[in-house]
């Protein structure tokens, strides 16, 4: 992953990454057998393997006649030009991009993630134009993980305004807060703070909002 978040959600994965088993584009694509019809490029997050991701769809779109979408979740921290290769392969396929937005403020960002968070927020606007172009199936989707104690109703509000400005119509979802990593003395996310989350993104303009693990929220 290109961040180093302190709450980690896939924290345990960093070892098996480590000493892992490599493969090739080519092997990656030829996994794709004829029942599958959509692959998904997450993590950790595909950004430091970009070319490999970008590879590996190119050849598996190539042997196939039929319907095979390509999409990726994404902290969005990639240079602009590879995002531009893999967002066109995933719109000519049908698939999409989910941007996980950690938080808006910059320096609570860098203090959460290592990481400015500038690169993401413009990248997101930078794929607006293929949204509106395809209505129908939304292309883009972002998605915020709400950490009790730093992500917070007015965290969602302001990135909610910034999405709501580049397209209401981008589908939005609020995430339960698991104690992870190096932020594991934290609380779960209570449902009261998950439905004011809730209503501020709604508020600032979006149409499509929902809390998308309730089971995790504290009552």
């Amino acid at each position: 992953c290109s961040y180093d978040c302190l709450y980690c959600q896939n924290w345990h994965f960093r070892g098996m990454i480590r000493g892992g088993e490599r493969m090739s584009s080519e092997e990656l694509a030829s996994m794709a057998g004829r029942r599958v019809t959509c692959i998904c490029f997450f993590g950790g997050d595909p950004t430091p393997q970009i070319h490999h991701a970008i590879e590996a769809a190119r050849i598996a779109r190539r042997r196939r006649d039929g319907i095979l979408r390509i999409c990726l979740e994404t902290n969005g921290n990639m240079a602009p030009h590879w995002l531009d290769e893999i967002a066109r392969i995933s719109w000519e396929s049908g698939g999409g991009i989910k941007f996980d937005l950690k938080c808006h403020s910059e320096s609570l960002h860098i203090a959460l993630t290592g990481v400015s968070n500038r690169q993401a927020l413009e990248n997101v606007g930078r794929l607006a134009k293929l949204h509106r172009e395809r209505p129908e199936v939304p292309f883009i989707r972002a998605s915020t993980l709400l950490v009790p104690g730093y992500v917070d109703e007015e965290e969602v509000r302001r990135i909610a305004e910034y999405l709501a400005g580049i397209d209401p119509t981008i589908p939005y979802s609020l995430l339960a807060y698991s104690p992870q990593f190096e932020m594991d003395d934290l609380p779960l996310t209570t449902a009261r703070l998950a439905e004011a989350c809730k209503k501020a993104a709604q508020e600032a303009g979006l149409e499509r909002v929902t809390i998308g693990n309730a089971f995790l929220l504290a009552r």
